[in-house]
């Protein structure tokens, strides 16, 4: 399905394979050969989505980009990348030749040089920085540049990691303090409420290519 979102409507390759369930929301390239299966979301809000060349972005997989005031997090994804069943990237930038596993989290500001893999399960922090062929082993996080990796029975240590990484101001755009949890929260979804009230406005273009 395409949608023009904010006066943007997504420009497909002609060879392209779109699964009908397949949803392109606003200001999405897809370049040649690339395929996009069935359930994925590729959504742009209020910046863009760069889909390279014979780039292979699997089942139920979400794209999104995000825009705030001061905060612009395209989605640019690279020739020749594969995302894996159930993944979530969200306004990172992935160089070509990567390897995205099933039910991999990539975050806001997060990027992955080319020939890096993100094995099942893990998680790539906001702002963090893959080198090259770097590898993330399965259900590990991935924080910070220079990038150290984490077990998730590190509770403090991660805890620790994400404070100093800011995510709360580069995925939302607040300062609410990491102790304050409540209001932290409160805030963030205000900002996603105000930034998805634009798709009262989306017009469905059409139902598959």
């Amino acid at each position: 399905m395409l949608i023009r979102h904010r006066g943007f409507e997504p420009v497909v390759d002609s060879s392209v394979f779109v699964a009908p369930n397949a949803v392109l929301v606003g200001r999405v390239s897809v370049g040649p050969r690339s395929r996009i299966m069935y359930g994925a979301i590729l959504d742009s809000e209020g910046s863009r989505i760069e889909i390279g060349e014979c780039t292979i972005i699997c089942e139920n997989a979400v794209v999104r980009a995000t825009a705030l005031p001061g905060a612009d997090h395209p989605m640019l994804i690279g020739d020749h990348v594969f995302i894996g069943p159930h993944a979530t990237l969200l306004g990172c930038a992935v160089e070509p030749c990567c390897y995205i596993a099933t039910g991999v989290t990539v975050l806001h500001g997060a990027k992955i040089h080319s020939g890096a893999v993100v094995a099942v399960g893990a998680l790539v922090h906001a702002r963090t920085v893959l080198p090259s062929e770097f590898f993330v082993p399965p259900n590990t996080i991935a924080i910070g540049d220079p990038v150290k990796l984490y077990s998730p029975d590190q509770k403090e240590a991660v805890a620790d990691a994400i404070k100093a990484n800011g995510f709360a101001e580069t995925a939302f755009g607040i300062g609410a303090g990491w102790e304050n949890r409540t209001v932290r929260y409160k805030q963030a979804t205000e900002v996603r409420s105000k930034e998805f009230e634009s798709h009262f406005d989306d017009e469905i273009l059409s139902d598959n290519l």
